[in-house]
């Protein structure tokens, strides 16, 4: 059966790859991107294969990652399949419009912002594949509030383990009555812009990663996968980090996402009635 993809991040690297297979398989893709020229050239490259549409956002722009949702929502009532592929480690301008730091806020804000804005479109037949990683440490959820002074690799590690959080919590919550919300660490130091930056070599074959997420998007075998962590690494169900199974730090973390997204939405709509 045709499925409706939404992948973020999707004009390079491990997004990229897997919109072609997903189009290779006769899906249809839905592409994201924050740079319009770029996400023109993407458009056209993979044209060819199928029908494509494309939405451009800056997730680290909250309320264009709202919008974002809207029009998603709008244009696919039914949605079967959200890849929340869109990450950063390095960034050249730290603080965000919303004065946040822009890694926590495209890392973790962003894809639950996103993601709960389309939970109605997913139903309950559909899948969230959230990218974390193996890298993970632990995080004050105070942390998610301001531009932090920690090194890339530690804030990075810190925003996929929020992440990874945030998706079991939002799994369980859902139940039988949302879509499957699976986090994946792809596998490490593939050969994606990321990699390169942070540490300066090339990295392995992109397809593994992209071979991942379109079998835990689609396979039987994450049917039953709601709320777990998969390990491309070892290529199995794993348990990523102790604080995944500590309900009270999780509902913690969630409480300060909710909270900060919500000022930042606030905070832009009314700076948007002054100027009218």
């Amino acid at each position: 059966m045709k499925k409706i993809v939404l992948i973020t991040g999707s004009t390079d690297g491990i997004g990229l790859e897997t919109a072609k297979l997903m189009l290779s398989l006769g899906h249809k893709v839905l592409l994201h991107g924050r740079n319009e020229a770029k996400l023109a050239q993407v458009k056209q490259q993979l044209s060819p294969l199928a029908e494509i549409e494309s939405y451009i956002a800056d997730l680290s722009d909250l309320a264009q990652v709202n919008i974002f949702a809207e029009k998603v929502s709008q244009d696919h009532p039914q949605l079967d399949i959200l890849i929340n592929n869109a990450g950063v480690y390095n960034v050249s301008e730290m603080v965000s419009s919303d004065g946040l730091d822009v890694r926590f806020a495209v890392n973790v804000l962003a894809p639950y912002l996103l993601t709960n804005k389309l939970i109605k479109n997913l139903g309950i037949t559909g899948r969230v594949i959230n990218l974390s990683s193996a890298a993970l440490a632990q995080i004050r959820p105070s942390e998610l509030t301001q531009p932090s002074a920690l090194a890339d690799s530690r804030v990075y590690a810190k925003s996929k383990l929020a992440l990874t959080m945030w998706s079991r919590h939002l799994a369980l919550k859902l139940g039988q009555n949302g879509p499957a919300i699976i986090a994946v660490n792809p596998a490490s130091m593939l050969a994606s812009k990321m990699v390169k930056e942070a540490y300066g070599i090339i990295g392995g074959d992109l397809t593994i990663g992209a071979k991942v997420l379109v079998k835990a998007a689609l396979s039987a075998e994450f049917s039953a996968a709601s709320g777990l962590y998969f390990d491309n690494d070892i290529g199995e169900f794993t348990s990523p980090h102790v604080d995944v199974a500590d309900e009270n730090k999780i509902a913690d973390l969630v409480r300060v996402i909710e909270n900060t997204n919500a000022r930042a939405l606030s905070s832009k709509e009314s700076n948007e009635t002054k100027n009218m």
